[in-house]
């Protein structure tokens, strides 16, 4: 039986702008075939083990033929297979949607064309260009520009299309755009007519150039601008003056690598992108319940005899959400720590305690272990019994230091961290290419096993790798991981928390942009 084709529009490029309707689709996909123009991140939203399938086009080589295209979506559909065709912008507009529909439609395979944001209208937007304006532009053309020069004279009707509307839109068109000039002011456009050529729009690497139809070829060849780029012409152009907004966001221009979990890259995630930068998420290492029996065991006498602890030290929110998983599934209560004091490292870890209904004990100022020892170390007694729930990769510097203190320490493996990620050919491009301006270090193992993973997907030298590339730690202890591993850390947060780190790399891009 044959599965099914959507034909779906992925956006501009900024991976949130892809519709409802074309994420569902993504992710119910057995095979998922995309171009250039749809952003690798959306990729990551496809379910384990579908298959991912380049075809799209460079400016100097074609990766599959249309034809060959065709004929793969059709092959991929008679496999039974629930088929994505992944276009940047939306796939009627240039996106040549036509012909695989009609192919997928003799073959009597189902389909459906999911319309996405076109990128003629969102990329003006983000350079704070509205094609339309009430005052100055009450209509719009969109016109192909990435045809051969014969061709656009048959294609376009110059004589007519160049008035017919207050905005003219030309999609790939930088190639050729000293004729389209020529032939706009040929048939009546003012020679002072505005201009804007916007690059990869939305994305990390969007770029905005200025001029009229009479100055901006010789722009395009000073700055050596490229495809892919919008081009705008017309008097709304203007309005760029007063409405850009994207370009002026302290994060803009800035692709920046997340690694830590993805249960918990969320918050960081959406600080980025909020502040106009381009997360790009490689969570490097996950956490689970420990499978060694002994450990399991040994953890459940250790969470058996809650009444008899006077202190529990929490160090992360993975300790704090693993306690309670625990407790669930021994069936005990919260209330048997009745007399315990509790303690939290770091305010994220004492917010986790707080939606538990616990308040932790007041923060120290130093977000680590050795913060705590220092705020409580006065105020324990020997006599008395402490719970450390943690992970594996825990450090054993806490525990040292309180059995130093002749307290009776009693541990609790309640987690561990292990490697993830599946091999992302998308990543080593932009590694290549220069792509990634930033990653962040949240501890010590996202350091260790993203070199582990670079060298499993291939690099050699993982560290020569990164050595152009800003490294963001959020605190010391994984700052010196980072460093004894051979990167340079650029930037430390001054509090171990993701929004001292998220400060400091608005602070870096303020100082770097231009």
């Amino acid at each position: 039986m044959a599965g099914k084709v959507y034909l779906v529009g992925a956006g501009p490029g900024d991976a949130r702008l892809i519709t409802v309707k074309g994420l569902d689709c993504l992710r119910l996909a057995d095979a998922v075939v995309y171009d250039r123009l749809a952003n690798p991140r959306l990729l990551k939203e496809a379910k384990q083990g579908a298959e991912k399938i380049y075809v799209g086009k460079l400016p100097d080589r074609h990766t599959m033929k249309q034809e060959d295209i065709n004929q793969l979506l059709v092959d991929l559909a008679l496999q039974g297979k629930t088929v994505v065709r992944l276009k940047g912008g939306d796939p009627t507009i240039f996106g040549r949607v036509g012909e695989e529909a009609e192919l997928l439609r003799q073959h009597g395979i189902p389909y459906e064309i999911v319309p996405g944001i076109t990128a003629a209208i969102s990329v003006p937007a983000y350079a704070g260009i509205p094609v339309t304006h009430r005052d100055i532009a009450s209509s719009l053309s969109i016109i192909t520009g990435h045809e051969h020069q014969d061709k656009l004279d048959v294609s376009i009707k110059w004589d007519k299309v160049t008035q017919a509307t207050g905005t003219l839109i030309f999609m790939m068109g930088v190639a050729k755009i000293g004729y389209i000039s020529c032939q706009l002011i040929e048939h009546g456009r003012s020679p002072q007519t505005p201009v804007a050529l916007i690059r990869w729009g939305t994305r990390a690497e969007q770029e905005t150039l200025v001029g009229t139809l009479e100055d901006i070829e010789a722009k395009v060849k000073a700055a050596n601008f490229q495809s892919p780029a919008v081009i705008v012409v017309g008097e709304a152009v203007e309005q760029r003056d007063k409405l850009k907004w994207a370009e002026v966001m302290p994060l803009f221009g800035k692709r920046i690598l997340v690694t830590r979990a993805r249960a918990q890259a969320s918050d960081m995630v959406r600080r980025i992108e909020d502040l106009g930068g381009e997360p790009y998420e490689f969570p490097v290492i996950e956490t689970r319940t420990p499978a060694d029996a002994g450990v399991l065991s040994d953890t459940s006498e250790a969470l058996s005899q809650l009444e008899a602890y006077d202190w529990v030290f929490f160090t992360s929110v993975n300790a704090v959400d693993y306690f309670f998983v625990q407790l669930e599934k021994l069936g005990k209560d919260i209330r048997g720590l009745y007399k315990a004091r509790v303690a939290a490292v770091g305010p994220a870890t004492s917010k986790a305690l707080a939606q538990r209904g616990i308040i932790a004990e007041s923060l120290p100022e130093r977000y680590q272990a050795e913060g705590v020892f220092e705020a409580f170390a006065g105020e324990l007694k020997p006599e008395q019994k402490v719970l450390l729930p943690h992970g594996n990769l825990a450090r054993s510097w806490l525990r040292e230091k309180l059995t130093e203190l002749g307290v009776s320490v009693t541990e609790a493996l309640l987690y561990e961290t292990v490697a993830t990620g599946e091999d992302d050919v998308e990543l080593l491009k932009l590694l290549e290419e220069g792509g990634i301006h930033a990653i962040t270090f949240t501890s010590s193992s996202t350091v260790h096993y993203l070199l582990d993973i670079l060298r499993r997907m291939g690099l050699s030298d993982p560290v020569e790798a990164l050595s152009q590339i800003e490294i963001a730690c959020i605190g010391p202890v994984t700052a010196k991981t980072a460093e004894e591993a051979g990167l340079q850390v650029t930037m430390l947060a001054k509090e171990a928390t993701i929004d001292s780190l998220i400060d400091e790399l608005c602070a870096w891009n303020a100082r770097t942009r231009t």
